[in-house]
């Protein structure tokens, strides 16, 4: 008889954890031996849980699931972390793997391929979808900057260029706060702490190429 697989999740929205630990409790040789909402709150337990498989969403608050994993494995470097996550950026899916992963799964195809994917990694080899393997692969790959939405990529380009909060929102034709909020999501997604590093992303992602050429072509 095969050794069970024992997994340990961590996500902070309680109602995917649940529905997480159901749809893999069900499966046979599959055993949720814990779930928790960050791998912080998780880490103190799996020395004597000893999971094969660890799922981590990318998104959990706190140091957020790179740091996590590599805190996972610093602590149990045979563990296997699959990480779980809304984005499927080719910048951050490599990054996962660079810190460690054995597997990402994106959050809308969960249902269909976690349990494959736990059995993948947990037996020692790498899970990814085809088609996020082919985005990885393929040219035109345009790096952190793929994480932001049209809007934020806007508001970073009008901060490289140095214009201050209240310039953005005149230009955008929208309040303070909201530009606010675009600026703590952008530096979120892009794990910056400073507005240099948010600037110096921008340079090496073309977005003030983009606004020279809009300027040469007025």
């Amino acid at each position: 008889m095969s050794k069970e697989i024992k997994v340990v999740i961590a996500d902070d929205h309680a109602v995917v954890r649940s529905g997480l630990k159901l749809l893999i409790d069900q499966e046979e040789g599959l055993e949720c031996v814990g779930d928790y909402p960050t791998h912080e709150r998780a880490l103190p337990y799996l020395d004597r849980l000893a999971p094969d498989v660890i799922i981590i969403d990318l998104e959990t608050p706190g140091a957020g699931g790179i740091a996590g994993t590599e805190a996972v494995l610093r602590r149990l470097p045979d563990t296997r972390v699959l990480v779980l996550s809304m984005h499927e950026s080719p910048d951050v899916i490599k990054r996962s793997f660079a810190a460690g992963a054995s597997g990402y799964v994106a959050k809308a195809a969960a249902d269909e391929e976690l349990l494959d994917a736990i059995r993948v990694v947990a037996d020692g080899g790498r899970y990814l979808n085809p088609a996020l393997g082919a985005r990885i692969a393929g040219p035109g790959s345009e790096g952190p900057l793929d994480e932001l939405s049209d809007r934020e990529r806007e508001v970073l380009r009008l901060l490289a260029l140095g214009h201050t909060n209240h310039e953005i929102a005149d230009e955008l034709v929208v309040s303070v706060r909201t530009v606010e909020s675009h600026r703590a999501h952008i530096m979120r997604k892009l794990r910056t702490q400073t507005r240099a590093e948010m600037v110096a992303i921008a340079l090496q992602g073309g977005l003030l190429d983009d606004a020279r050429r809009e300027g040469v072509d007025a």
